[in-house]
């Protein structure tokens, strides 16, 4: 295991030792390559039959599944004790862009219906500024007719570009979410007011939710390059 591999376990193990609550009863688990080890940890808890945990996609039913854990669902379990999740950036202020994976609402939806939200990453997730590490644009899930109108309002808006994100080699056309939804990533740049940023884009007629996560959580982890773990708290 690389030094930047062991230390994002470590991060996620210290995540979970630090804020898991002794007796929780409904935990939200997210994705990615680092709270793939937060579910392996929260795996480990000699009272993982006392508690369900709650999936933001499929990918984080599949950690629940395989680390033995009770599966259920938002639906039926709306208040959380935690939840814990990666980012695809962090700012100081624990302001966070999310949606790489394309799972960004159900992503928001499980971290907000949480009494905590803790953040797992890499050294390479943190940022003094969100849009100055991640320069893919800011995720943003849409209804898949308004795409075209959605494109000039963002452009409007101040976007440098936008593009509808499309499925890859493995699909023709755009990726769909697990909404049914299409994504678009819009390029601002350096974004200085992340809320104010965000109430506008969310304000348009046709987006279902951004990918730009502010005042939702209250501390993050990350595995440095050196394999030693760090941490940011708000």
């Amino acid at each position: 295991m690389s030094l930047v591999e062991e230390a994002k376990k470590q991060a996620a193990y210290k995540a979970v030792d630090d804020n898991f609550p002794p007796h929780a009863k409904y935990v939200g688990i997210g994705s990615g390559s680092t709270v793939v080890y937060v579910a392996e940890r929260i795996g480990q808890l000699k009272n993982k039959d006392s508690f369900i945990c709650i999936p933001t996609g499929f990918q984080s039913k599949q950690l629940i599944i395989d680390n033995g854990l009770k599966l259920g669902t938002i639906e039926q379990f709306s208040d959380l004790d935690i939840a814990f999740d990666g980012a695809d950036e962090v700012d100081p202020q624990l302001n966070l862009i999310k949606g790489g994976g394309a799972c960004l609402f159900q992503e928001k939806l499980v971290a907000v219906s949480a009494k905590k939200f803790v953040v797992v990453a890499d050294y390479r997730k943190k940022s003094d500024v969100l849009g100055k590490q991640w320069k893919q644009g800011i995720p943003i899930e849409i209804v898949p007719n308004s795409y075209v109108k959605i494109t000039k309002d963002l452009k409007s808006l101040g976007a440098i570009t936008v593009t509808l994100r499309q499925g890859g080699k493995a699909k023709a056309g755009p990726i769909i979410t697990d909404n049914n939804n299409f994504l678009i990533d819009a390029d601002f740049g350096e974004v200085k007011d992340p809320v104010s940023l965000h109430n506008k884009i969310k304000s348009l007629v046709g987006v279902v939710e951004t990918g730009i996560f502010t005042n939702v959580a209250s501390v993050s982890y990350f595995g440095e390059e050196d394999g030693k773990v760090s941490q940011w708290t708000v």
